[in-house]
């Protein structure tokens, strides 16, 4: 990451857009997007912003992450409302613009209390140098036993109406996604009731066969929660969770890109196989804080070079940013820099029905610059403070 460079301009010219064909030039009037065109087709001033064939994108969007600083969402208190905020300046700074806050499984009564806290911050407004509360993504506790990883046991609840009720309260409206597992919907309704509420259904912590899945898609799921991770493998009889979202249209399958929870082998077969996907950091609370034990739950985590593990060894989730993520998938040469940028932040927009970067969204971008003398690739932000009175391309 480079330093913010702050836009003093209503163009930016020779960016290099995902799902666009050659350099563009892109207009800014009121801090908004108000033209996309082929450079070949302007007439260039001196004084425009140009970003000599960089890639240009949006923040990131982190769809699954725990807590920051030091601060687990699941125990959240009232009085963590204003580092609640420091948290959102802080992953604003990592080059997020939006994220839904993870409550992993725990009681009831700590899932109702950190819901209303989340629902209390300010976070939820789209706001300068701070990223935004999307919805709470609940991982739980509505989860296989077998595949429950690290969360708790004793706070998994059966798979029901009622008990989901029990457990969004009066806070449904908060709430952006559910991971659960499928096959424990015996009577299939509890899909399409949350769909009913808004909310979208990630298939995850599961032991569900090609056939459950189907089913749980055909009935409204359309997420996948770190694909590979807490649910069987790949297998030439036994397709899976996995292998039905991998072919399905509609479906998207978020994944950790920390060279730990997935071997990059098997990314660049989800990345070749797969019709949808994003990226997620799966970040713990401990994000922003440098390697050490630290409390997690009732229990506690080590920490080491981004790594997360209870004292039994299990992988509990990672420190590392989102966007390293990007960086960790050019540099393993899994896909071209375009594609690796978008995963991070086009496609979980388009994961939950957000617009991408288009005409009318904020200037608010990322800068992205590939280092040939040292093979690395860094990012900037690039602050929207624009002249919408200037005029300094013809097109």
């Amino acid at each position: 990451m480079r330093s913010p460079t702050p836009l003093k301009v209503s163009w930016i010219v020779n960016a290099r857009l995902w799902g666009y064909e050659g350099l563009q030039a892109i207009a800014i009037e009121d801090e908004k997007i108000t033209c996309i065109v082929p450079m070949s087709s302007v007439s260039v001033a001196e004084n425009s912003l140009d970003i000599e064939g960089d890639w240009l994108s949006l923040g990131g969007v982190d769809l699954q992450i725990n807590g920051g600083l030091g601060l687990a969402f699941p125990d959240l208190t009232r009085g963590d409302l204003p580092f609640l905020e420091k948290i959102g300046r802080y992953l604003w700074e990592q080059g997020i613009d939006g994220f839904c806050p993870t409550i992993v499984t725990t009681s009831v009564e700590k899932i109702q209390q950190s819901l209303s806290i989340i629902s209390q911050s300010s976070l939820w407004e789209n706001s300068a140098e701070t990223a935004q509360i999307l919805g709470v993504h609940l991982e739980g506790p509505f989860l296989n036993y077998e595949k429950r990883g690290a969360h708790p046991a004793e706070y998994l609840l059966p798979l029901t109406i009622e008990n989901m009720q029990q457990v969004l309260g009066e806070y449904t409206s908060a709430v952006k996604i559910i991971t659960l597992a499928p096959e424990l919907d015996e009577i299939g309704t509890v899909i399409p009731y949350l769909r009913s509420q808004g909310i979208t259904v990630s298939l995850g912590h599961s032991l569900a066969t090609s056939s459950q899945a189907k089913e749980a898609f055909d009935r409204g799921a359309s997420m996948v929660t770190h694909a590979f991770n807490a649910m069987p493998g790949l297998h030439h009889r036994k397709p899976g969770l996995l292998g039905e979202a991998m072919l399905r249209s509609g479906v998207y399958c978020g994944f950790i890109a920390d060279g730990q929870h997935v071997c990059p082998t098997m990314l660049q077969i989800l990345l070749r196989a797969a019709k949808e996907v994003f990226l997620v950091s799966d970040a713990l609370a401990p994000i922003g804080l440098p390697d050490g034990v630290y409390p997690w739950d009732t229990r506690t985590i080590e920490v080491k070079e981004g790594t997360a593990k209870l004292p039994d060894g299990t992988l509990s989730g990672t420190t590392l940013p989102l966007l390293v993520g990007v960086e960790n998938l050019v540099n393993w040469e899994l896909c071209e820099t375009g594609r690796a940028i978008a995963l991070a932040t086009e496609s979980p927009r388009k994961g939950i029905s957000l617009p991408g970067l288009s005409l009318g969204r904020s200037a608010s971008f990322l800068r992205w610059h590939w280092d040939e003398e040292v093979r690395k690739l860094s990012w900037q932000r690039l602050q929207s403070n624009l002249n919408s009175g200037d005029r300094i391309l013809e097109v």
